[in-house]
């Protein structure tokens, strides 16, 4: 009998307690690859709403919530590691839908390509129990649902409208009353958020780079100066097609309107950039083909040539 016990003693030390985390991983967006050509895309993340009741109480300052402030750095960071974009983190959501609102006249400053809307839609949180003879065991569980917007600011519409969830968890284990013990873990929030933002990011990026990267003139007296430069990924000897833009429509059954395509006018090449910021930065252009009209600069947009 007293082997016995010695038996039972020896496995309990040798499988006690331990904390297991279970995270669902998604695989991480893919850098570029060597000699990659890449336009980086300008895009602004508006606030992170937190539409759930978790953590509202009666001090709850909607401006500064910890868990929408928490999903926007997540998702800042996972755009910022694919290098396709230049981010510009903006609280002020109603001065970024003003730049949608006015994307017919955006040619005259350098703003977003695009604009990402978050929120938080569903979150909670379990404890999981499981006793046996000898050993018990104690599953912390943390569920999260998170929404996302992508807005093409020069015309307005929703491109792309998605929802994912993620879930994290962590696992104590006793055995014979020996092992660990854990109280909450407050990590699991930002695992199950970055799970669930994880499997949103590949889609974000494919629908901002599948479009091709445009431009607008931004003055034309004896040089051509278009927005955006280096930090873009523009450099001399790019060339680019210049397109006039297609007539403003209405569909009568949804009443939107939209620009049909452009038509190819002419072609310029990069000649010089400038500029300090992302915001200012510009490029001169010499034209290789064609030619536009100086006066209604408005009525031209620069476009990436896809490979």
């Amino acid at each position: 009998m007293r082997k016995f016990f010695f038996i039972v003693f020896s496995l309990a030390l040798a499988f006690s307690g331990f904390a297991q985390k279970n995270v669902i991983e998604v695989e991480k967006p893919t850098s570029l690859e060597q000699g990659e050509r890449n336009i980086k895309r300008k895009v602004a993340i508006g606030r992170f709403s937190n539409e759930t009741q978790y953590a509202k109480g009666i001090f709850y300052d909607k401006e500064n919530d910890p868990m929408g402030k928490q999903a926007l750095d997540i998702l800042s960071s996972k755009l910022a590691a694919s290098g396709k974009f230049i981010l510009l983190e903006r609280g002020d959501l109603d001065k970024v839908l003003e730049e949608v609102n006015n994307g017919s006249t955006s040619f005259q400053k350098v703003g977003a390509d695009y604009l990402i809307v978050g929120s938080i839609t569903e979150y909670g949180r379990k404890n999981i129990g499981d006793v046996k003879v000898f050993s018990s065991s104690k599953t912390q569980v943390v569920e999260a649902a998170v929404s996302i917007r992508l807005v093409d600011v020069s015309t307005g519409l929703i491109i792309y409208s998605d929802e994912s969830k993620g879930s994290a968890e962590l696992t104590t284990k006793t055995t014979l009353g020996i092992g660990g013990r854990t109280d909450y873990d407050a990590t699991l929030s930002d695992k199950a958020i970055s799970v669930a933002i994880s499997q949103l990011v590949d889609n974000i990026i494919n629908k901002c780079t599948d479009k091709p990267w445009r431009s607008y003139f931004l003055a034309f007296d004896e040089e051509a100066i278009i927005s955006g430069g280096a930090t873009q990924g523009l450099a001399q000897g790019d060339l680019f097609i210049v397109k006039k833009k297609g007539k403003i429509v209405t569909n009568p059954q949804t009443g939107i309107k939209f620009e049909l395509p452009g038509k190819e006018v002419a072609k310029v090449s990069i000649e010089m950039t400038g500029g300090d910021t992302p915001e200012t930065e510009f490029s001169i252009v010499n034209f290789k083909e064609g030619s536009i009209d100086k006066n209604n600069l408005a009525d031209y947009y620069i476009e990436e040539i896809k490979q």
